[in-house]
Order: C-alpha cells, then structure tokens, then sequence
C-alpha cells in the first residue's frame, strides 16, 4: 500500500510540473488587434507564427485604436503590440487608470518616431519645421495628410488646427488610410508637389522615399521627432489566466531594422504572416530569446517545436 501511495504521489509531482504551464483551454485562441498599421501587422504576424508553432490558434481583429481598447476592456481582445507611447498615451491612459488594460513593463520595440513629414526636396526649399507650415499654406492647399479616422496622430493633427498652432487655424485635414497617404505622398513627390504628412519609424517608407521629418513638434507629438516608444497591451487579467502566453510577451521584442523588413513585403500585399515566417526562417536566432520560458500549449519546450513548424 505505502508502495502503490508512493507511485501515486511521485504521478501527480510528475504530472504537475508537465502542467505547470498548463493553460486553461480559452488560452488557446490567442485575439490580436490590428489598427490598419503595416508595422502592426509585421509585429502581429511575427507573433502569431510563433504562437502557432507552439499550438496556439491567433486570430486577427481589425479595428480602430479606440474599438480596440473597449474590446480588451470587454476581454474580446487579448493582445494589442501596438501601444505608441507618448501620442497614443490620451487614449489608453482611463483605460490603464481604471484597471482594464495593463501594459506591460518593458516596451517591445525602441528607436521609433511619429511626426509630420515632406518631401526632402520640399524641405530644403524651408519648410522645415512645424512653424514653416503656414508659409506654404497656398503650395499645400491648406491640407495636412493624416491616415484613418480615429487615429491617435489625426486626433494631435485635429487639436492642432483647433488651439490654432502655429498659425494652423485655416488648414484642413485629410483623413483616409495609411496606405491611402503613402499614396498621396508618392504623387505629390511624382510630381515634385508639396505636401505635409505623417510619418514615423519603422516602416518602408522611410527607405521608399526621399523624406524628412519636421523639427519643432515636440509640444504635439513629443521631443526627438515625436521618438516614441511602442509597448504591449492586455486586459488586466491575462497574464494570471494565460501564463505561457504572457512569459512569450514579456520576451517579445523587435528592432526597427526587423520590422521594416517584415513590412517591405507586406506593403507589396504579401500576407502578413508569410512575411512573418519568410523573415523568421531566415533569421531563426532571434527565436532564442523569443522563447526563454515557454512551453507549448501542452507543456513542452516550445523552441524546438516553433522551428519545427518553421521547418529549420
């Protein structure tokens, strides 16, 4: 009988340490959120290549940045990489305060930067600064060029007009998409026109095109060309309820470098998480650090299982 005890008690050690990163089963679908930006959907995809690897099932939700955070208020959302601090800051902070949303420590990428930008050759001609902006109001049709309604950086673009900012009062802004200002961006520099526009960092177009950033900003957008930095966001309880999951995130970072070649393909309409695959099987280090400390979903060594399903 102590024998038949002993066998019983050494089974239940041994099963608990394969269950000690066990996930309770609604672990399993992992929801990102995706606000129509290329280096989110890099991030994104990169994320939810791995998570399959590991047996996980991510799934995608477009949506705007406001949507996405009454979502992970709501638990709808799990995951949002994308989280811009300063500018997106207004946004998320009632959500932080009141308990809904946490954010993890440690930003998963650095380096970046979000401001107005123009075309090089336009900056040269003096429009260098947010203060040169009325100068030129007659070359730039009074407009600047934001990307989809509710953006973090239109609200900044909006309030800027409104208070009157550097004599900003009579201009309008252009409200459409980020892919559909890359566009407006590369026919005004076709045609050597002028135009003021976001930017940031990364993302190709920083390579795509002959751009610079305007000085003077900081009151709006933060100092050092709007520097920013990019943090992970969850619904207050994730982490207790799906812990492997939030050991991945803590361990995720990105460098500006990474993402703007994830990006590259994804701006040609390649699928982001065959990017995110393309760029992972030829740089399967990075895999390492990714993976310290998580397991599969069902408890084992969750490295050798992602490049096996990489197949590297």
């Amino acid at each position: 009988m102590t024998m038949m005890k002993t066998v019983a008690v050494a089974a239940l050690v041994a099963l608990g340490a394969q269950g000690a990163f066990a996930e309770e089963a609604s672990c399993k679908t992992v929801r990102f959120a995706d606000v129509g930006w290329s280096d989110i959907a890099a991030t994104t995809g990169m994320a939810s290549v791995v998570l399959e690897g590991l047996g996980y099932k991510p799934t995608v939700t477009m949506a705007s940045i406001e949507i996405a955070f009454a979502g992970m208020k709501k638990k709808q959302i799990d995951v949002f990489l994308g989280y811009w601090n300063p500018s997106m800051t207004p946004q998320i902070e009632p959500f932080v305060k009141a308990g809904d949303i946490k954010v993890l420590p440690t930003p998963n990428l650095v380096g970046a930067k979000y401001t107005l930008a123009v075309p090089t050759y336009l900056y040269d001609k003096g429009l260098k600064t947010f203060a040169d902006i009325a100068k030129f109001e007659k070359e730039l049709g009074g407009k600047i060029h934001g990307i989809e309604p509710g953006n973090d950086g239109n609200a900044l673009i909006g309030g800027m007009i409104k208070d009157n900012k550097f004599g900003l009062k009579s201009f309008k802004m252009v409200e459409s998409s980020e892919a559909g200002m890359l566009i407006e961006a590369q026919r005004a520099i076709k045609k050597q026109g002028a135009i003021v526009f976001l930017g940031w960092e990364p993302h190709p177009m920083n390579v795509q095109m002959k751009m610079s950033y305007l000085a003077g900003g900081d009151d709006v957008f933060g100092p050092n060309l709007g520097e920013a930095k990019v943090y992970t966001a969850v619904p207050t309880s994730y982490e207790a309820r799906c812990p492997n999951v939030g050991a991945f995130l803590k361990n995720l970072q990105f460098t500006t470098d990474m993402e703007n070649q994830v990006m590259g393909p994804i701006l040609k309409k390649t699928r982001p998480n065959k990017a995110a695959s393309d760029f992972l099987k030829a740089n399967p280090a990075v895999l390492d650090k990714w993976l310290s400390g998580v397991k599969t979903f069902d408890g084992k060594d969750g490295l050798p299982a992602v490049k096996a399903a990489l197949k590297i």
